[in-house]
């Protein structure tokens, strides 16, 4: 199925076009030669908040709040710090609208970030794998889809750290604990929709990642 192109009026250049996605794009094309994967938290912010920011101002709050949960644990990601942040401000730019296609948000974001943008494969899939999105892929009959176009990243604490920002962090980008916003999200969609199925089924595996994190901040001596 033919995907919609995005912004296709906008009056600019195209970044990355193809015959049957032909994406164009609020920004000009980044300085980077066309083979080169880059990762640039400042370009990241950009995006993020010029997709966000006026049209959904309570989706850029999280996303800042999730983005200052990866500041925080830089320390555990090391050299793929830059990583772990530029995919904790990009996660949610699926609920754009100027994004959305399939409707799930996952997978829209990463789709664009591949298609539109020369970018750094593990921002990438962690956008479209972030918390545990295969099962909501499941739910909505996307998982073949989701896991074709974007395998799960071999690199199981950037996972896990993208887990633990987004989950410990508020709608309005205040931190929270694990529980109270797994309690938020239940709330707001209610238990038997597509969000809240997926939220009952994921929970084991969201703790599991906290406490993988927390534990490995413990090692380190990173105080969360």
């Amino acid at each position: 199925m033919a995907r919609k192109p995005l912004l296709a009026g906008f009056p600019g250049p195209p970044l990355r076009t193809t015959l049957d996605n032909p994406v164009r794009t609020l920004f000009p094309p980044l300085p980077y030669p066309p083979c080169v994967a880059t990762v640039d938290r400042e370009w990241a912010y950009r995006l993020a908040g010029e997709l966000l920011e006026e049209s959904l101002p309570r989706r850029w709050a999280h996303t800042q709040g999730v983005a200052a949960r990866a500041q925080m644990l830089s320390p555990l990601a090391g050299s793929s710090a830059e990583v772990l942040e530029s995919a904790a401000v990009l996660h949610d730019i699926g609920y754009a609208p100027a994004l959305v296609d399939t409707g799930f948000h996952p997978l829209d974001a990463a789709r664009y970030l591949r298609d539109a943008h020369v970018l750094d494969e593990r921002v990438v899939r962690l956008v479209a794998n972030h918390t545990y999105a295969l099962l909501e892929a499941e739910e909505r009959r996307l998982q073949e889809e989701l896991a074709a176009e974007f395998p799960l990243l071999d690199d199981p604490l950037l996972v896990d750290a993208l887990v633990y920002c987004d989950m410990t962090t508020t709608p309005d980008g205040v931190p929270t604990t694990l529980q109270e916003r797994l309690d938020e999200i239940l709330g707001r969609y209610g238990e038997d929709s597509v969000v809240g199925r997926f939220i009952r089924r994921a929970t084991p595996c969201i703790h599991a990642s906290v406490d993988r994190v927390r534990a490995a901040a413990a090692e380190a001596g990173v105080s969360l």
